[in-house]
């Protein structure tokens, strides 16, 4: 899990994107748009498909790949729980709040669970 965050306007490109994630050494870019309600992740992957696709990475958005269908992850879940909702979700980057809402820019982290094993059931999903 990172504790590290990098948030990035709708309006950055996919390199430019890409290259402050790599320069970080983190998977994920948290999307804040002040013209749209709620935030999005970028991944790496959003990333790699629309360059698989023949895309321009520097003439593509932020907005047009990030996933605005999040799941945040309470203050009380486990690493269990968080492993357990990513494995059903289908997805590999989770947002973590300090809070249960999304005020603006709170603390957060972005979690993979990529290696991560459960070693007890998770509660509460």
């Amino acid at each position: 899990m990172s504790h590290l965050v990098l948030t990035i306007g709708p309006t950055h490109t996919l390199r430019q994107a890409a290259r402050m994630m790599s320069a970080r050494r983190i998977g994920a870019a948290v999307v804040i748009d002040p013209e749209h309600a709620g935030i999005g992740i970028l991944t790496e992957r959003d990333i790699l498909d629309s360059v698989a696709a023949g895309e321009d990475p520097d003439a593509e958005l932020a907005a047009q790949h990030r996933t605005e269908e999040l799941t945040f992850a309470s203050p009380e879940w486990t690493l269990e729980d968080a492993a357990a909702a990513m494995v059903k979700g289908g997805f590999r980057h989770l947002v973590w709040s300090k809070t249960t809402t999304w005020p603006g820019c709170c603390p957060c982290a972005t979690s993979s669970a990529a290696g991560h094993r459960r070693r007890r059931p998770a509660r509460g999903l």
